[in-house]
């Protein structure tokens, strides 16, 4: 029996089994199996074979977004309408093949390829459901934090369990079981938050990724109002349609919400503030980040800064390296002298 078919029969197992008090333990131990032989899945056999042909993003930027959807839900006009690419768009799917790959059902069990959270408005709630599936089976989570656990695996000493909280999905048994059915014998387990036994087999694989998503919702101009105003009240979803230009700048403004970022000016000496320009940093820099941003040498011959704006008590307050600067505050350096 293969790894996919392994997968399947967990899965109908999880399905058929009811949820209980009295099957928390079993439920607990077919989770383990299911995380692990997925886990497998993913990760190279090392036999020889043909090369398959890859892609891969050059970092660059102030930030990244990616987009995961099925295809022709409108990723490539969605990227035209909002930077300066250009990508071959039509009303068929995968027109595009070498810029954006579209993410197909079963991507997670190799079937296509996907990585990026794009819905169509005209196909109901099931294709969120399967992008949702998809992203959770490659170790993604969306729209979380990192459980409130402490594991570490240790030489010896057997495995070393407590909490500092009620635990109401988790037991001393569950853990020991899950740890032992991952070869770790030794190990220390703190648990201080409630958490599921999702989320400590997610601490004990230690590959997870928590990241935000936005909804986004295309073809809005070919649903209801209805529907429209059902969808766009869900959590961190935005309704757009690429078509006819509706809310295209409300979806770039969440974007930057999302990313957390921030814009600060700087001033030359003598001269007013680049409004034009400007450093994009994530929020809670320091004097520090805005002089690297600026130049790398910078921080050497730093001698002090005058700060404008939010985060200065007064206009314009002389600070060091380490001030945390706001959003649209003005940032004027001076340097030691040689």
């Amino acid at each position: 029996m293969g790894i996919l078919e392994k997968i399947a029969d967990i899965e109908r197992e999880i399905n058929r089994t009811q949820k209980n008090k009295a099957t928390e333990y079993h439920l607990g131990l077919l989770k383990a199996k299911l995380a692990k032989y997925r886990t497998m899945l993913l990760e190279p056999t090392g036999k020889a074979g043909p090369k398959g042909q890859g892609f891969d993003v050059v970092r660059s930027g102030d930030a990244r977004v990616a987009m995961v959807g099925f295809p022709s839900v409108g990723k490539s006009t969605l990227l035209s309408k909002c930077t300066q690419t250009k990508s071959e768009v039509a009303g068929y799917e995968f027109t595009t093949l070498t810029c954006i790959p579209g993410i197909i059902e079963g991507a997670a069990q190799g079937v296509g390829r996907g990585r990026q959270m794009m819905l169509d408005a005209t196909k109901g709630p099931k294709q969120r459901e399967l992008l949702e599936m998809e992203l959770e089976a490659v170790g993604i989570r969306i729209n979380t934090k990192r459980p409130n656990i402490y594991f570490k695996v240790k030489k010896g000493g057997g495995i070393f369990f407590n909490a500092t909280c009620p635990l109401t999905h988790l037991n001393q048994k569950i853990v020991y079981s899950i740890l032992h059915d991952y070869k770790i014998h030794n190990a220390e387990v703190l648990i201080r938050e409630v958490a599921t036994v999702d989320q400590f087999i997610d601490v004990v694989l230690g590959n997870r990724k928590y990241i935000k998503c936005i909804y986004c919702y295309n073809k809005i101009d070919q649903v209801s109002i209805e529907e429209v105003d059902r969808l766009a009240r869900q959590d961190n979803t935005v309704v757009i349609s690429c078509e006819a230009d509706i809310n295209l700048d409300y979806l770039i403004h969440q974007l930057w919400h999302h990313l957390d970022l921030i814009r600060v000016y700087t001033k030359k000496r003598g001269e007013y503030p680049d409004f034009d320009g400007g450093l994009i940093l994530k929020r809670g820099v320091t004097v520090e980040q805005v002089c690297k941003g600026i130049h790398k040498s910078l921080v050497d011959e730093f001698k002090f800064a005058l700060v404008w704006g939010t985060s200065a008590k007064h206009t314009p307050q002389r600070v060091g390296l380490s001030h945390v600067i706001e959003d649209s505050d003005v940032v004027q350096v001076f340097k030691r002298k040689a």
